[in-house]
């Protein structure tokens, strides 16, 4: 069942009742790539859309179909036209307005579609909405014309704290940890640079250990000690004394050396005075975190988004009644970038995945802007 759609003026969403002024409009406004009746059947009955009208009187003026899929807090403008009769009466930006409304009210963060490149008018339209260019589709009409894709986030009309994270990609397959202090260290922080350079130098900080046949990952402790070594506030989340990624290595040796190097961490967080909450941050505590001003990187399992299971660093951006919002830094994911920002996942579904091992391992690091330096 759909979310409920907000109303705007005339707009309304369509029903099969529509189909035939619908047909009226893709004959009349396209030469190629039409919709059909039944294209337009299946997304009125059964697809994973929905379809407004915008209707003044008897006349439907225009129409906006949005895809939305289950995994991703992405919108897809699937198609928009206007009656050519009401070209130029603003049908198609408050049809826009009102997707953006229902791409919201179905919990998703951003919206993403393809223009040809040779329709200036629609790309004039969406640039004015604030739409981003951000990719080409080569061949991707039935004439061969090529189609420009254009995405825009949303989160800032959903949450102000949402927009306040960079986000920031890592470089190499074992530098999340690091990226995701980058990112929240920027929100704090406008001028910092957020480079490679300093991507290598906070994972060389925070790792446990590296080795010729792979490293212990960056763990809490080391990655606490980064940010405070920077200026930053900072408390940490474990649900235990235990050694992260010990287990993840079958030398003998190589565990001795990683568990040398988390126990000195240890200390010099304990040192630095850094506060380490032996227990889990689950909703209440990311919660509190947030109402405190701060950003949780959280340990989780790839399970879920990668059907791997591997331990890996995001950052917490927000939250709501139902869902935490988090950036993902993997550079290996098929998935394109504007489904790593700001995903929406459910928050029992978030409470499963922040754990990592046969163990359950749970960590967190919360970063809060820079301690004044005392006045002299």
């Amino acid at each position: 069942m759909h979310a409920a759609t907000p109303q705007t003026l005339n707009i309304r969403e369509a029903t099969p009742d529509d189909i035939a002024a619908l047909m009226q409009i893709e004959e009349r406004s396209f030469s190629s790539d039409r919709l059909s009746r039944r294209s337009f059947r299946h997304l009125l009955t059964e697809g994973n859309s929905v379809t407004l009208v915008d209707q003044l009187g008897t006349a439907v003026r225009g129409y906006i179909t949005l895809l939305f899929r289950d995994d991703v807090s992405l919108a897809r403008i699937y198609s928009i036209a206007t009656a050519p009769d009401y070209l130029g009466q603003g049908v198609a930006a408050g049809l826009l307005d009102a997707a953006e409304q229902c791409a919201l009210a179905h919990n998703c963060m951003a919206m993403r579609l393809e223009i040809r490149k040779d329709n200036a008018p629609s790309q004039r339209l969406f640039l004015r909405h604030g739409y981003a260019l951000f990719g080409t589709h080569d061949g991707y009409y039935e004439d061969g014309m090529d189609a420009l894709r254009f995405e825009k986030s949303l989160a800032a009309h959903l949450r102000p704290e949402l927009a306040r994270t960079t986000y920031y990609r890592q470089t190499l397959g074992f530098t999340c940890g690091a990226s995701c202090l980058m990112m929240a260290m920027k929100a704090f922080d406008r001028s910092l640079v957020l480079d490679r350079t300093l991507e290598l130098q906070i994972w060389r900080e925070a790792t446990t250990i590296y080795m010729t046949a792979g490293h212990g990952g960056c763990g809490p402790y080391g990655l606490a000690l980064a940010a405070h070594r920077r200026g930053f506030a900072t408390e940490i989340y474990v649900n235990g004394d235990g050694v992260l990624f010990r287990e993840s290595v079958r030398s003998e040796e190589k565990r001795e050396v990683i568990t040398l190097v988390h126990d000195d961490f240890v200390r010099q967080v304990h040192a630095s005075g850094i506060a380490v909450h032996h227990r889990v941050a689950g909703t209440a505590e990311l919660t509190r975190c947030f109402a405190n001003g701060g950003i949780p990187l959280v340990l989780i399992s790839t399970w879920r988004l990668t059907r791997e299971r591997a331990p890996h660093w995001v950052v917490v951006t927000g939250s709501d009644e139902r869902y935490f919002f988090i950036q993902d830094p993997d550079n290996a994911s098929a998935r394109p970038p504007e489904q790593r920002i700001n995903m929406a996942i459910i928050k029992k579904d978030f409470e499963r995945m922040a754990r990592y091992g046969r163990n359950a391992t749970k960590a967190v690091v919360v970063v809060y802007p820079r301690v004044p330096a005392p006045s002299i």
